[in-house]
């Protein structure tokens, strides 16, 4: 029977969507930078959706801007553009954060932990889950804002709501170059608005020892002042309470140290890893890695088994019964390659029915009329059926 729950509903427009499921409010958005502006702007239009996830890069700073404008006006939370998404282990995750199955299982994303983050780059928050999962009990929730100059929303935006959530003990700060966002984070710092450990590291540093200015990647990874270079930014976020590592090599053990400091405060209580899902390997992947083949299929002259139903000389199974075309119709097409005239099909069937008894003596008897057929004298012929009789004569008793 057809499971009705497992079929994903598909809509030709978005009113018809929203008509259907008045209880949705995320929308991830996964229109091109061509159409991307204006399907956002459709969705904002409707007071239900609460959040949109754009991840389509390359989208035009002026666009970008309006959408961010209309986006505040609507109170409706943005995230990207160009972003990944985000993952609340346990419960979603949003386009490709977490990568493959695999990596997901061995980050242990399929879980909440006690450590939330909010990143530019969604390459290194893929980067964030493999430390976090190995330092601490795991990732509460984590988000990629995106690395373009005018995202959606800010790391101040996600780490207010990590601060106001009871089940994050740990926040964790990934910026780079460009842009002045981590300063709103100092603020809250110091006017204790964020109260929870938060570990934090611009990417970047590396800037400083080249001769020209140097785009990292994003579109907004470059400083157009001393403000906006890592550096900066990384002693702006020390001083004003922040943990920041010498350097980003040494943030595991910065996040080991105050997830180690938070156990033994009662503040962060461990508890009993779950069972780890069981999820299918996927095909492909199995393949590449030598893991698995694909099951050979034989082929000949009278038979070919590659394709959904068996072959006999090019006959389909389903047609040679739905033709009844008999045993000597079979035979004709795995014999002689090709369909036979109905008389000679019934030859055959003939035949069968003279020489299917398998009674102890049949091949006594057969052999005694073929050497009669051969032109042999009487005796011999009697002698060469009777001498095939006995313990070891074979055929049917065989």
């Amino acid at each position: 029977m057809l499971n009705l729950q497992k079929i994903i509903n598909v809509f030709n427009n978005f009113e018809d969507a929203i008509s259907k499921f008045q209880e949705v409010d995320t929308v991830v958005n996964f229109a091109s930078s061509r159409s991307v502006y204006d399907s956002t702007l459709e969705f904002m239009k409707y007071k239900q959706i609460k959040t949109i996830s754009i991840i389509a890069e390359g989208v035009p700073e002026r666009y970008a801007r309006k959408i961010l404008h209309e986006a505040k006006k609507r109170e409706v939370l943005i995230i990207g553009p160009a972003t990944v998404g985000g993952i609340k282990p346990g419960c979603f995750k949003i386009g490709n954060t977490g990568g493959m199955m695999d990596n997901i299982i061995s980050s242990k994303l399929y879980r909440p932990g006690s450590v939330s983050y909010v990143s530019k780059s969604g390459g290194m928050s893929n980067e964030l889950n493999n430390i976090i999962s190995r330092k601490t009990d795991g990732v509460y929730e984590g988000i990629a804002i995106g690395g373009d100059r005018y995202p959606g929303s800010t790391f101040i935006d996600h780490l207010l709501r990590f601060e106001n959530d009871l089940n994050c003990k740990v926040l964790v700060l990934l910026g780079g170059v460009g842009g002045i966002e981590e300063y709103q984070v100092c603020n809250a710092l110091r006017d204790g608005r964020i109260k929870k450990p938060l570990i934090a590291w611009c990417i970047g540093t590396c800037a400083k020892m080249f001769a020209t200015e140097v785009q990292f990647g994003h579109a907004g990874a470059l400083a157009q002042s001393d403000l906006e270079t890592a550096d900066a930014k990384n002693k702006a976020l020390k001083d004003a309470g922040a943990i920041v590592p010498e350097t980003f090599e040494k943030l595991p053990l910065a996040l080991h140290e105050t997830y180690q400091k938070l156990v033994s405060e009662r503040i962060i209580v461990p508890t009993s890893e779950p069972e780890i899902p069981k999820v299918p390997i996927d095909y492909s992947w199995a393949q590449e890695l030598g893991l698995v083949r694909k099951p050979a299929s034989f082929v000949s002259t009278i038979c070919d088994d590659r394709g959904q139903e068996l072959m006999y000389a090019g006959m389909r199974i389903s047609d040679v019964f739905k033709e009844s075309i008999g045993i000597g119709g079979v035979l004709s097409l795995l014999w002689f390659k090709r369909r036979l005239p109905e008389y000679a099909c019934k030859f055959i069937e003939m035949i069968l029915m003279l020489t299917a008894d398998h009674g102890p003596a049949v091949s006594g008897a057969h052999n005694t009329i073929v050497t009669a057929r051969a032109g042999k004298d009487l005796i011999s012929s009697l002698c060469s059926g009777l001498l095939t009789i006995g313990d070891r004569f074979g055929g049917a008793l065989d």
